[in-house]
């Protein structure tokens, strides 16, 4: 073969890698609203920036007829990019070429491009589109799959690790983006379970639809699995960057900076009225939240489950931080198990990530009921408590209203030590609120009384004016400061300017055993 011959035959490959499964393929899938693979990562990387690795990895089975149906890239386009100018390693799957099913060597492919990640601290994102494992290669399609989940392992809290589930994700296969940070899914075009409707009917005779079980709504909003809502591909990638912007590179890299013209000592007076004086009426943390922090940009993680409480991203004075949210407009913003579950999760994420944690605290205490405490609201209330108590990074807490009994120990109290604890003149610290403790602290007077409306009134009066304000915790050092609503934003900024060179060891173990 002559120059000009190998030549052809790169071309040729080259061709065949990117015509994909071909044009009635390519023109199916487009049909049911969805890009393909390359095409999602011309959306996600920086235009001309993508250096593909491994374009001509062809699988190697010869049973089922397959040593005739070879296509390079056999299914999965891996490579590098950059997204706003910062690296980024990226596979997207081809549904077009054997259903995106996974293969050993498209398994390869990822474990490569992870394995490139965790040596250059650059972060993973996985965008996917698979019919599962290749049937046709047996165990070995399922030995590629426990490699890509060990890397998974291996990478957790060392880089980010992004899962974009934009198609069918079944069986084995879910548990990939199970255990990376974050699950963005496609309404109305991705899925995920581990056994599919067809099996369910086989088994156990009930009757469910593929969206009903494992649509992106149902895992926004029932499971918790997701944590972004997509309408279609393309807002599917502008979320994963938007949420990349707010990410380090890696563990050792410090929280990305962005420049705003938004005044770091920029008061909002609206902000004194938001609080309702009436310690029993509801308003929305978002409200507080979207006036303190940079040009009101704030990037909720899981909108859409356990509303009450909010977890996401937003910039103070350019700097990335987490926030951490009771929600008074959803359940008063009692803490519940999905709610403990759901916080204790990304505080974890922020603190392995150095992204710096700030609470907004208005909770009345942990919801009461029996289906909470046999769902085991006591273990996963601790999984919350866990990790406030083991986070590092710098943590600052703004008590808006309630602060009632063990929830106000977990919401980031300065015992389990949070740097600093401020407090509106809204606050109230206290076992309990003052019906309740009257109710206990005054039973037999009560029981006793002529009239008890008016003894429980003038007790629970008392009570309030002892304990439904900020002084008590003040005075004992257990709130750094009361402040103004309107000075929120420059106290906070003002607080991690102090903080940015914090350090803070844990006591010499291999790892703790939070309660799972």
């Amino acid at each position: 073969m002559d120059l000009a011959d190998k030549r052809a035959e790169l071309r040729r490959r080259n061709a065949a890698a990117l015509a994909g499964g071909g044009p009635e393929r390519i023109a199916r899938h487009k049909r049911n609203g969805r890009l393909t693979a390359r095409e999602r990562l011309e959306l996600l990387l920086d235009e001309g920036s993508f250096q593909e690795i491994d374009r001509l990895v062809a699988h190697d089975c010869t049973d089922f007829g397959m040593e005739s149906r070879t296509i390079p890239g056999d299914g999965f386009v891996t490579g590098c990019g950059k997204i706003d100018g910062r690296l980024a390693y990226a596979f997207s799957h081809d549904f077009t070429v054997f259903g995106g099913s996974l293969s050993r060597r498209n398994a390869q492919k990822i474990c490569k491009i992870m394995d490139l990640a965790m040596k250059t601290g650059t972060p993973v994102i996985g965008l996917n589109d698979s019919g599962g494992a290749r049937i046709h290669e047996g165990v070995a399609s399922l030995a590629g799959y426990a490699d890509i989940f060990l890397r998974n392992t291996l990478a957790s809290g060392v880089v980010p690790q992004i899962s974009a589930v934009m198609g069918p994700c079944a069986g084995g296969a879910v548990y990939s983006p199970a255990i990376t940070d974050f699950v963005v899914m496609v309404d109305r075009t991705s899925h995920m379970f581990v056994t599919g409707p067809d099996v369910i009917r086989a088994v156990t005779h009930e009757e469910v639809t593929k969206e009903a079980l494992g649509g992106a709504r149902t895992h926004n909003e029932a499971s918790g699995v997701a944590h972004f809502l997509a309408a279609d591909d393309r807002h599917c990638l502008q979320l994963v960057r938007e949420l990349l912007s707010y990410l380090p590179a890696n563990n050792l890299d410090d929280p990305p900076f962005r420049a705003t013209s938004d005044p770091p000592d920029r008061r909002d007076a609206e902000l004194d009225t938001i609080v309702p004086a009436e310690a029993n009426l509801p308003y929305d943390i978002r409200d507080i939240i979207g006036r303190v922090v940079d040009d009101g940009r704030f990037l909720e993680v899981q909108e859409h489950y356990a509303q009450n409480i909010v977890v996401g991203f937003g910039r103070l004075d350019g700097w990335s931080v987490g926030i951490v949210a009771n929600q008074p407009a959803v359940l008063a913003g009692c803490l519940d198990i999905n709610a403990s579950v759901k916080a204790a999760r990304f505080v974890r994420f922020c603190d392995a990530f150095g992204i710096p944690i700030v609470t907004f605290e208005d909770v009345p205490g942990f919801l009461p009921g029996s289906d909470q405490e046999y769902g085991g609201i006591i273990r996963h209330g601790a999984k919350l408590l866990y990790a406030y108590c083991e986070a590092t990074v710098p943590k600052l807490t703004v008590i808006t209203r309630k602060a009632y009994g063990g929830a106000y120990c977990v919401m980031g109290s300065k015992h389990i030590r949070t740097d600093l604890n401020f407090a509106y003149p809204t606050a109230e610290i206290a076992v309990m609120g003052a019906e309740a403790a009257v109710n206990i602290l005054y039973r037999r007077e009560l029981a006793a009384a002529d009239d008890p409306t008016s003894f429980r009134l003038e007790r629970a009066a008392q009570f309030t004016a002892r304990f439904a304000n900020p002084y008590r915790a003040a005075e004992k050092g257990w709130i750094d400061e009361v402040i103004e609503p309107r000075e929120t934003r420059p106290k906070l900024v003002r607080g991690l300017e102090m903080l940015r060179h914090k350090t803070e060891a844990l006591p010499r173990k291999k790892h703790g055993n939070i309660p799972l």
